[in-house]
Formats: structure tokens, C-alpha cells, sequence
């Protein structure tokens, strides 16, 4: 039976929806202020990598033990631990390299295809299945990425061929994905909060004396210090307090949708915390990006999902962040 959301709820929902895509989308240009780049290295990748899941990790206990939480199942921690491989490790630290490289702004239309890829993950994972126009929008998708990442390539000087860190970006965008999709699946059962809560602090044994080893010894600028705090807080935690809770109040169908706006308020946010200029090209990759994402989505919507606005994802598998 199909789930019937409250009109207040839904509109609560919505607008939690909305705060948490802002705040995972200002995880692009906060990510880069706190490495900063090659020619001006600041906290390296692996600091700001593990250092925000200890963050996170230390603020998880802290509500755990306030709400009095119970442990997960012996069954759910497979799936808890494929998730910190891929969203505590393997998305962050891809990320971190790649920014050092690239901009926010580049960096927010690979990462746009994040949608897609996520739902090619749980076609293969969870066998659900999509029509065969989704995936001529996933391979569009995919195919503009590839033009935009040559094209800027060349632009850049390094001739008609693609920057590595877009292959760290890709990394980034699989290894969100299978972690959004493993994490889906204890989410109906554990609780959307206790997911990421539990994530973190599983993985509080490693990334807490891992942080404190990587403690840099170098001056670090203020602003760096702010990135780091930010992806710690917001990016790995609250922003995911906001988008879950939005997802079960409106509906993940509906709430969902508005993650299509956080590849344009990562190039938004990126003009004034970066100073990065407003690229019309970018900009117009974002845009085509974005579209297939949306026609994709129209197209096709899994099975599981068509029947229960409620069910597991990957509608909110689909979220972003980080």
C-alpha cells in the first residue's frame, strides 16, 4: 500500500530537503579550501579525509549515548561497513586529491552524474531494473562529462587528453554510490539518523588515532581550519540529519528531486568562498548534465520505489555528499 504523506509534512519535508542539498553542495568548494592546491598545499587529503569522519564520529557517540540507541544487528554491519569504505574513505579522500588539482566548479558537474551512477549500482546490488531509456540518458550523461573533461583538458594546456584527477572524481562518485546503496539498506530498519551515526563511529577506531597521527605540524591558514570544520560537521553529519529526515517526512520520490540542484549551488557557493569565476562553459555542461539526469528520471524510476514512496532506496541512496 502506497504511503500517504500529511500536505505540512510534505512541505516540511521538501524544505529539509532543500537544507541539505545546500549543505552537501558546499562540500565541493570547503573540501578545496581546506587542501588547498599543488602550487599551496594546506591540510592534506588524508587528514581532512579522516579527520572530518573523526569528527563526525565524535559527535555520532555523543547522540547515540543522548538518545540511547541500540546497537545494530549482527546482520547490519556488513552493509554499515561498506558503507564507511565508501562514503567515510573512499568518496572524501578521492575528492580531497582531486581538488587539489581541478576546481569546485569541474569537480560539481563530474560528480553531477552521481544520480545515475548510484542507480546503476543498485540495479546490479539490490537487481532492480530500469528501462532502456533510463540508461541512454545514464550513457548521455556519461558522454558529457567525457567531451567537458577533454575540453578542459585542452583548454588547460595538457593537450586533447583528460586531467588524471578525473579519474579520481569517477572513483569518488562510484565509491559514494556503493556506500549510499549499503547504507540504504539498513536505513527502513536502523533508522535514517542512526545510519550515518553508526558509520561514523565504526569507524572512530581508525580515524580518530589516524587524525591525531597526521596532525599537521605546519601553519595552517584560518580558512582551511574553517573548510576542515565544515566538511566534519555538515558535509558528514548534520547535512544528513536534514536530508533523511526530509526524505521520510515528504516522501523519497518527491524529496529526492531536489538534489538535481546541488551541482549549481556548488558552482554558486564556489564564487564566494573561492573567489572562482562564473565559467559559462562549465556552467553550460552542469545545465546538460543535470538534464539527463532529470529525463532519466522520468523515464524510469525503480520498481520498489514506484510502488512505496517509502521503500528502500535508491531514491535516497541518491543523495549527495557527503
Amino acid at each position: 500500500m502506497t504511503k500517504r504523506f500529511d500536505i505540512k509534512d510534505e512541505t516540511l519535508g521538501m524544505w529539509l530537503g532543500v537544507i541539505g542539498v545546500a549543505l552537501f553542495a558546499v562540500t565541493l568548494p570547503m573540501t578545496r579550501l581546506a587542501t588547498g592546491t599543488q602550487a599551496a598545499p594546506q591540510l592534506s587529503p588524508w587528514f581532512v579525509t579522516l579527520g572530518r569522519a573523526a569528527l563526525a564520529g565524535v559527535l555520532s557517540a555523543i547522540f547515540l549515548l543522548a538518545t540511547r540507541s541500540p546497537r545494530p544487528a549482527s546482520h547490519q554491519w556488513k552493509p554499515l561497513g561498506m558503507a564507511v569504505l565508501g562514503n567515510v574513505i573512499g568518496y572524501p579522500l578521492l575528492l580531497g586529491y582531486a581538488l587539489r588539482v581541478v576546481t569546485a566548479s569541474h569537480a560539481a558537474v563530474v560528480t553531477a552524474l552521481l544520480p545515475l551512477v548510484t542507480a546503476a549500482v543498485a540495479a546490479w546490488v539490490l537487481h532492480q531494473r530500469a528501462r532502456l531509456g533510463f540508461w541512454l540518458c545514464a550513457v548521455a550523461g556519461s558522454l558529457l562529462v567525457v567531451v567537458f573533461s577533454v575540453l578542459r583538458a585542452s583548454q588547460s594546456g595538457h593537450g586533447f587528453g583528460f586531467e588524471w584527477a578525473d579519474l579520481l572524481l569517477v572513483g569518488a562518485v562510484i565509491a559514494a554510490s556503493f556506500g549510499y546503496i549499503y547504507g540504504a539498506q539498513v536505513t527502513p530498519s536502523l533508522g535514517a539518523e542512526r545510519v550515518i551515526c553508526w558509520v561514523c563511529v565504526m569507524a572512530l577506531p581508525v580515524t580518530l588515532p589516524a587524525t591525531l597521527f597526521l596532525w599537521p605540524t605546519t601553519p595552517i591558514a584560518t580558512a582551511s581550519w574553517l573548510g576542515f570544520v565544515y566538511v566534519g560537521m555538515f558535509s558528514m553529519w548534520i547535512g544528513f540529519f536534514a536530508w533523511y529526515r526530509g526524505l521520510a517526512l515528504g516522501g523519497a520520490l518527491r524529496v529526492s528531486q531536489t538534489q538535481l540542484l546541488q551541482p549549481f549551488l556548488s558552482i554558486l557557493a564556489s564564487i564566494p568562498i573561492l573567489g572562482e569565476p562564473l565559467d559559462v562553459v562549465t556552467l553550460g555542461f552542469a545545465i546538460a548534465v543535470v538534464a539527463t539526469v532529470v529525463i532519466g528520471k522520468r523515464l524510469s524510476q525503480p520498481q520498489a520505489l514506484a510502488s512505496s514512496a517509502a521503500a528502500p532506496l535508491p531514491a535516497a541512496a541518491r543523495t549527495g555528499g557527503r
